[in-house]
């Protein structure tokens, strides 16, 4: 029947769709291909039409790179050609495309003839690539120096004038600052171009040469200027000079290729007028694509007959297409309806055999026949059969199950109390541990103070050491001070002697030069008038003599007590460096006995340092077997708590397997 139900569903969809399948893909192509020609002949307009408008730009950028190369500006060259190959490929582009057509041939042609010298000018400023930027670079470094240079130079002008050098000589200093940015001028206008650009390469190949000339004259004399002789003006002359050699290279490099740097920039120049005819001549190009109707054939459908005629065939087509597919759905369902009747009878019928299942009769059995149901009755007695088998099964297993259950019951209701016997026991060894861990870490602590302390006596030890050798040293400092200051003393003593002697000596003067003021009085008195004059004078001079036999007297007790204050400051310095050598010596035994304690201090350290670790090793340890204890017993609970629900889920069981056997009472097996 499921058979003869395809067939037909399959005649009805193959009728008549084949043809018309074919129409319309017929159809479709013809119009996919008119369209594909239209938008082919569209984009080869827009392709050669943006080629010229990118020509007016390319034009422009053609004109600046070309002065940015002859600038030497390494990047230029590079995009020069990008530009160049650019433009060339456009106008290749445009002459392939709509060389031959008379609307635009003429104005592609004089694109064409613009472009050539433009190129070979490019060309030419892109052969010499490594010569201009070699120029740019020298020009550059050129420059650069010439204020260093000129500054050099004032040097020399400034030296031969403090020097008073020759009026001459330092006005031929002067010239060559003059020169110097004479040069650097030459240079700017080489470097500008245009028609002056030779004539400064000319001006600049004069001024270099007399620039030399004049400092091998100043440097060495000669015929343009004598020899730089002055002291404060050789040194920055020498300078000057070695500047001026380093500078020559780079100026001879610039003269020696300036007749190519000229023809790049004839060339530069030549773009430059050429670019803007360029420009003009893309424009008129690019107007005349824009005004000539016949190249612009861009009818998006092309031909319009074709397109219409396609069209109305791919319409045509799925009209019946669409007809057959709708005849073709109305065969299927009716076919599906008849067999839908068909089937509901075979499950009317499987039904009433099954009825007797619902109740747990397991005798029945379902006809099988060729219906859509014959399958399901086939496996429907099968599963019987299995059914059979099964609820046989549960009765015997069930019964083994409840036995079994309850022995596991008991079992695991034992297994229950020893592990929980076992958990009380590990958590008083747990508590047992964790007390020793306690006591372990308060010796791992006080051995950490303990060695914290002997360190510090170390450290005290150590400075009280220092301390003493510092003591030590001061010391000595001060044995060797005191016995300068005893020496000094003692000199001082000697000097109050030699001063008590010549206070004598004085002492001796005055007294005689009394006696003689006394004389002089005399015979003054006995000249009468003709001597009171000098008799004042003498009175003067007796009156000066008691004055410095009173002061002699009070420098000569002056002395004797500075002389006693001297003996007894001396004998004070002995004894106190007496005490000083004592006190060092002292210092020493402390400073060793300091050292001892320091040594010892160190051994007590390390040993105190090593209980301390095994300390903290113990008391690791210690902590890793409380943290074993406690999962051990977490286990053990965790296994008591499981041996109880064990218990439970087994009882359950038990429950169960009874529930299960009562259940399966129900059913009516064969005899």
């Amino acid at each position: 029947m499921s058979t003869t139900a395809d067939n037909i569903l399959g005649r009805a969809r193959a009728a008549g769709s084949n043809f018309w399948a074919i129409i319309l893909a017929g159809a479709l192509l013809v119009f996919l291909v008119n369209a594909g020609y239209s938008l082919y002949k569209s984009s080869r307009y827009s392709s050669a039409s943006g080629a010229v408008a990118d020509l007016q730009v390319l034009s422009q950028q053609y004109a600046n790179l070309s002065r940015a190369a002859v600038d030497g500006k390494p990047d230029a060259f590079k995009n020069l050609k990008t530009v160049r190959d650019d433009i060339q490929k456009s106008i290749a582009e445009v002459d392939s495309r709509y060389g031959s057509e008379a609307a635009v041939s003429s104005d592609i042609a004089r694109v064409k003839a613009t472009w050539a010298p433009l190129a070979k000018s490019g060309d030419a400023i892109i052969g010499s690539e490594s010569v201009l930027t070699g120029l740019s670079s020298n020009t550059d470094k050129f420059t650069a120096r010439i204020p260093d240079l000129q500054a050099q130079l004032n040097e020399v002008v400034a030296g031969l004038s403090n020097g008073g050098a020759p009026t001459a000589q330092q006005q031929i200093a002067m010239r060559q600052i003059v020169l110097a940015s004479g040069m650097g001028r030459r240079i700017a206008e080489i470097r500008a171009g245009g028609a002056g650009a030779p004539v400064a390469g000319n001006g600049l190949k004069q001024d270099a040469g007399l620039f030399d000339q004049i400092m091998t004259s100043l440097r060495d004399g000669g015929t343009m200027a004598a020899k730089v002789t002055t002291g404060s003006a050789v040194a920055p002359l020498n300078k000057a000079t070695l500047m001026w050699g380093e500078m020559k290279k780079d100026l001879d490099a610039v003269l020696g290729n300036s007749s190519q740097l000229f023809a790049a920039q004839a060339a530069s120049d030549k773009i430059g007028t050429g670019a803007d005819k360029l420009l003009a001549d893309s424009r008129k190009l690019f107007n005349s694509f824009t005004a000539s109707g016949s190249l612009k054939d861009t009818h998006i459908l092309g031909n319009v007959w074709i397109t219409l005629l396609a069209g109305a065939l791919a319409v045509f087509s799925l009209v019946f297409l669409l007809f057959n597919q709708y005849r073709a759905q109305a065969q299927r369902r009716a076919a599906v309806e008849e067999l839908n009747a068909r089937n509901q009878q075979a499950i009317m019928r499987l039904l009433d055999e099954m009825g007797s299942l619902a109740e747990g009769d397991l005798t029945v059995k379902a006809t099988v026949t060729e219906d859509v149901t014959g399958a399901i009755a086939d496996s429907i007695n099968f599963a019987i059969e299995q059914l059979r088998s099964l609820v046989g099964t549960i009765n015997v297993t069930s019964v083994q199950v409840a036995a079994g259950a309850q022995e596991t019951q008991n079992t695991a209701l034992n297994l229950a109390e020893a592990a929980e016997h076992q958990s009380q026991e590990i958590t008083h060894a747990s508590d047992r541990i964790s007390e020793i861990a306690t006591n372990i870490n308060q010796v791992s602590r006080n051995s950490a103070q303990s060695a914290e302390v002997a360190r510090k006596s170390v450290e005290i030890a150590t400075n009280g050491a220092g301390v003493v050798r510092q003591t030590i040293q001061g010391m000595d400092n001060i044995r060797d001070q005191i016995q300068e200051t005893s020496k000094r003393i003692k000199r001082l003593g000697e000097s109050s002697q030699e001063i008590g002697s010549i206070v004598e000596l004085i002492n001796d003067i005055s007294e005689q030069t009394n006696i003689l003021a006394l004389n002089a009085s005399i015979q003054a008195a006995s000249a009468g008038e003709a001597g009171r004059g000098f008799a004042v004078v003498a009175d003067e001079v007796q009156r000066l003599a008691e004055r410095a036999s009173r002061a002699t007297k009070r420098i000569e007790g002056l002395v004797h007590t500075i002389q006693s204050d001297t003996n007894e400051a001396v004998s004070s310095m002995e004894q106190t460096t007496t005490e000083v050598v004592r006190g060092a010596r002292l210092a020493e035994h402390a400073g060793t006995a300091l050292g001892e304690i320091e040594r010892v201090s160190s051994d007590l350290a390390g040993l105190i340092e090593g209980i301390s670790h095994s300390a903290e090793q113990q008391s690791t340890a210690a902590s890793n077997i409380t943290q074993t204890m406690d999962t051990i017993r977490s286990i053990t609970a965790q296994t008591s708590q499981g041996a109880s629900q064990t218990a439970q889920s087994i009882g359950t069981l038990a429950q169960l397997a009874t529930d299960l056997r009562r259940s399966v009472a129900d059913f009516k097996l064969p005899a």
